[in-house]
């Protein structure tokens, strides 16, 4: 199928699931800010800004084991080792358990400390403290439900992994509402409507794999750790675990600067930004691992113009999702804001500054396809140089520098300065790597499917 069928309907094919997926991910932070906003107000929003790097790190280690072990799950079904696989899944599921509480303990050890360091001034700090002493008592079961998530697309089951965000995600939207605006319940009721999904999901999936659905089974016998099982997992998730903290460091120092030059409700504006920014990412995700089983099993069989038709479909498909998202939040600024907050100071701050911030989102697409795919033909060191190259070498040093000359507007303007530069620098990658592809067309054959028992 990947070998031979249209490239442009198997990137729907692919992508679909994984975009609604994505999508699904990012209600959570939009519609804990959307309730929190309207219903608690501005210092809420901002204390949901300050959790955001906490949270970060948390998805950083369910990333670490889970797409670790989702490799080594999948390599180990390709090559008909199935009790291997169930070991490494079992020895996992453990990690997804042990990292989240031994977190959990040294946050409720300095949780004032540790909130101030990620940008709590004392006016937030209650609301923070609030949020984030029930969402850290509950990591293990976000953990799980992401973590052990990635298993069940290892065996290549997109829809029921897709189910998995979607329960958890109305669960999330539909006890916010309840938590918050009929129980009043306040800051601490979004944290309960947080964990309540990330329960729910959790559930679900351990459902997956103890009611017989799954090919890769998870045992108890499995459960004892073994050394070079866990060394195999953490050096594959280690890459995209330092992307995660990565974001936490950027977020960090985006509040931190924030604090300092513009105070709190700079702080909740920029907590609005980077929800809309979630919901343009999404999708644009979606396609970019919808692209990368077609690249890499194209470039896999040697057949270089279905890699390059892929990846310039895919680019197409990104970039019209940015234009598009690029187009309403230029025309519809206060509009968007006002879906967050009722306070009109904060709506005319937002708009403003986001309309500076996101000034050529319209790149965003191609910003983020070009690192996927070379992580889709094993180039590892240039997808982390392209992935970082926005995030921490130029954005960062930006967020750093250009506040000293321009005050607040000096954050704004780093991200469509960053957005620039990492661009050209992903743009010199791609057309160097297209340029070395060879024309030559092999076809492979891949091995029969691993059959159930």
């Amino acid at each position: 199928m990947m070998r031979d069928e249209d490239i442009g309907r198997l990137l729907l094919k692919f992508s679909l699931p994984a975009i609604a997926g994505m999508l699904i991910n990012a209600l959570y932070n939009v519609v804990d800010r959307i309730f929190v906003g309207r219903g608690v107000g501005s210092l809420a929003i901002a204390a949901t800004t300050v959790a955001f790097p906490i949270m970060i790190i948390l998805m950083a280690v369910s990333v670490l084991i889970g797409v670790g072990a989702t490799a080594l799950i999948s390599i180990r079904l390709g090559e008909q080792k199935k009790e291997e696989a169930e070991k490494i899944a079992g020895n996992a599921t453990v990690l997804l358990v042990l990292l989240p509480l031994c977190l959990t303990v040294i946050y409720l050890l300095f949780p004032d400390q540790i909130l101030k360091t990620f940008g709590a001034s004392p006016e937030v700090l209650p609301y923070a403290r609030d949020f984030m002493q029930i969402i850290m008592l509950g990591s293990a079961l976000g953990s799980i439900s992401i973590g052990m998530n990635n298993f069940i697309r290892a065996q290549g089951d997109a829809k029921t992994a897709m189910y998995t965000q979607l329960i958890g995600a109305s669960v999330n939207i539909v006890l916010n509402y309840i938590f918050i605006f009929q129980l009043g319940l306040g800051i601490k009721g979004s944290a309960l409507a947080t964990v309540s999904g990330q329960f729910i999901s959790a559930l679900w999936v351990f459902g997956y794999f103890f009611t017989g659905r799954s090919l890769v089974k998870i045992r108890l016998k499995n459960f004892r750790l073994q050394a070079p099982v866990l060394l195999s997992i953490v050096s594959i998730g280690c890459a995209p675990f330092a992307l995660q903290l990565a974001n936490s460091v950027q977020q960090l120092i985006i509040n931190k600067t924030l604090t300092a030059y513009g105070g709190d409700l700079t702080l909740s504006a920029v907590g609005i930004i980077m929800s809309i920014v979630s919901i343009m990412l999404m999708p644009i995700l979606g396609i970019s691992q919808g692209m990368q089983p077609l690249v890499g099993f194209n470039y896999g069989a040697r057949q270089y113009d279905r890699v390059k038709e892929a990846l310039k479909k895919a680019i197409i498909a990104a970039s019209g999702i940015s234009i598009a998202g690029y187009l309403v939040i230029q025309i519809w600024p206060s509009q968007i804001v006002s879906l967050f907050t009722k306070d009109t100071a904060l709506i005319q701050l937002t708009a403003d500054a986001m309309q500076v911030y996101l000034a050529i989102i319209f790149i965003l697409g191609f910003q983020v396809v070009g690192p996927i795919y070379f992580q889709a033909v094993g180039k590892g060191l240039k997808a982390t140089i392209l992935s970082l190259s926005r995030q921490v070498l130029v954005f960062i040093p930006l967020l750093l520098i250009l506040p000293r000359f321009w005050g607040i507007d000096g954050v704004w303007r780093a991200a469509p300065f960053s957005d620039v530069i990492a661009v050209m620098i992903t743009a010199t990658f791609l057309y160097f790597e297209i340029k070395s592809l060879p024309q030559t067309e092999v076809s492979k054959q891949m091995p029969a499917p691993l059959k159930q028992t």
